[in-house]
């Protein structure tokens, strides 16, 4: 009988920091399973192990099948699941990874309850993007504006550094095939980064939904943190994809771009803009993903006690008194 059910959970300290795993793996046409602490991909060339304490995210492309106790594993690697269209270029579903800490989550709420810290980490993300302009007093639409017109100029700086031909950004939703290589990358390039961005951001406990720039969408957060990087390193990495060729352009650029975010460190610098954006006096950029697994109870003024007690104090000023609760 298998034992991998009763085998303890992984601490914290146990597992591999998300600064230092494999950006994303693309997976398609296969079965996923589980074998010890890998994962399996088992198709008609053979079986390839992965260590899943390795992996940043991990794309599960169209024929794919996994077994729930892959999911188990991956889980509780803290790895994020993603699954994708063809040729990873759509996003459908994303898997839960492991969360720890609500520390960043709580100050992502905070920040994100009041209009003017959300304003003030909206500004503080363009300044992230373009540090050459101040944004401290624009307004949201100065910012949108200034945003969306760095952004065409980046497009037209790629195009005629790679020599591609550019007209516009165009995405058909749904036919991917419709639009020219160089969108196609472009928009395969994006896919990529939604779903590492979205990995790193459940890692870390963030809400994928509490976004500052964008809203109203479950992802908002994710689509924030990616933007961060669109400029830098998807778009640049597209164009380098869409000059080699019209053929197979999703795989190129895929490619392409987890070579410059391997190169580039990305995962890390992730981890710690999100801490820096959040926690602006305290983020030292390594201590959120090393937190002890420790559960407190709310009480009166900010103070807090530990949880899984029992806290029978009924009579005013009365000590009160602690046994466990299970």
């Amino acid at each position: 009988m298998s034992t991998i059910s009763r085998r303890a959970v992984s601490t914290p300290q146990e597992l591999t920091r998300a600064g230092d795993r494999i950006s994303f793996i693309y997976l398609e046409r296969c079965t996923v399973h589980r074998e010890d602490n890998a994962i399996t991909a088992t198709d008609a060339d053979g079986v390839t192990h992965i260590p899943s304490a390795t992996i940043g995210t991990l794309l599960l492309g169209p024929g794919t099948r996994v077994t729930h106790q892959a999911m188990s594993v991956l889980g509780e690697c803290g790895a994020g699941v993603v699954w994708v269209g063809e040729q990873g270029v759509r996003f459908y579903a994303g898997g839960r990874a492991l969360t720890r800490s609500s520390r960043l989550v709580e100050a992502q709420a905070t920040a994100w309850a009041n209009r003017r810290t959300r304003l003030a980490v909206a500004r503080a993300m363009y300044r992230m993007r373009f540090p050459d302009d101040d944004p401290s007093a624009r307004t949201r639409q100065e910012l949108l504006s200034r945003e969306g017109r760095r952004v065409k100029e980046c497009y037209r700086r790629e195009a005629a550094r790679t020599g591609v031909p550019w007209r516009r950004r165009e995405y058909h939703h749904g036919d991917f095939s419709a639009g020219d290589p160089a969108n196609q990358a472009v928009t395969a390039a994006a896919q990529c980064m939604y779903g590492i961005a979205h990995a790193v951001v459940c890692a870390l406990g963030c809400s994928p939904g509490l976004g500052f720039v964008h809203s109203g969408h479950e992802r908002s957060f994710v689509l924030d943190i990616a933007d961060l990087y669109k400029t830098e390193i998807a778009i640049p990495a597209a164009f380098d994809a869409a000059a080699q060729g019209e053929d197979d352009v999703a795989t190129r650029t895929r490619r392409a771009l987890r070579d410059r975010i391997n190169r580039t460190g990305l995962l890390d610098r992730c981890v710690q803009d999100i801490e820096t954006l959040l926690l602006p006096h305290h983020a030292d950029g390594r201590d959120a993903e090393d937190t002890t697994d420790q559960v407190a109870l709310q009480t009166d003024d900010g103070y807090v006690v530990p949880g899984g007690r029992n806290y029978d104090g009924t009579d005013a000023g009365a000590h009160w008194r602690e046994e466990p609760i299970w």
